[in-house]
């Protein structure tokens, strides 16, 4: 990713994608059988990986404290 995330960004993003991943959305990667079985068929394993590749179409806006009401 372009940006660095916080430790709290990074876990909403990975429990979101891996939500998805539970409910049956498709893989942003190419993802064999064996790897598949080295991440145990795991959601959150699998999102981590997509995040890791940056291929999770998710952003993070920021307010800026200029910005806050």
């Amino acid at each position: 990713m372009a940006e660095e995330l916080t430790k709290y960004e990074r876990a909403r993003i990975i429990g979101a994608r891996s939500l998805q991943l539970s409910m049956g959305a498709p893989f942003l990667l190419k993802i064999g059988e064996k790897d598949m079985e080295e991440l145990h068929f795991n959601p959150i394993a699998i999102a981590k990986k997509e995040l890791e590749a940056g291929v999770i179409p998710i952003s993070i806006k920021r307010m800026l404290p200029h910005e806050r009401g």
